[in-house]
């Protein structure tokens, strides 16, 4: 199933926890994400959005691609995509994210024996073409 459209989050876990585990609860909002994903083939152009801030990583699944973490922070990782799910290793947590019953599902997982899993659904409200 193709990952492009228009999502909004409908319900999430352990947000608090998560952003508390990586030193980001300053960044706590109340407010709905929205993210956007172009998928092209194995190109992906994935953006999230919420009021005055938006994070985008332009990506290659099974390439090594340079991306932004959400403070804006650069790194260089493979993006694996495998049974339809895609992951990466971000410097502080492992992130995958897969379409479920039309449905965008993310994990963000801190490592440890006390990680943290943040689990966002996010419900698709259009599919994006393009020409």
């Amino acid at each position: 199933m193709s990952f492009t459209g228009k999502y909004e989050l409908e319900s999430q876990e352990n947000y608090e926890e998560f952003l508390e585990a990586i030193g980001l609860l300053s960044a706590k909002t109340d407010s709905k994400v929205q993210t956007e994903v172009v998928q092209e083939g194995n190109n992906f152009t994935w953006t999230q959005t919420i009021p005055n801030w938006t994070w985008s990583n332009k990506f290659t699944a099974g390439q090594e691609s340079e991306l932004k973490t959400m403070t804006g922070s650069k790194f260089k990782a493979l993006v694996k995509m495998e049974g339809g799910k895609l992951s990466v290793q971000f410097p502080q947590y492992l992130f995958t994210a897969e379409v479920v019953n039309d449905k965008l599902v993310v994990n963000c997982i801190t490592p440890g024996e006390k990680g943290v899993t943040l689990t966002r659904v996010s419900k698709r409200m259009s599919k994006t073409q393009h020409a």
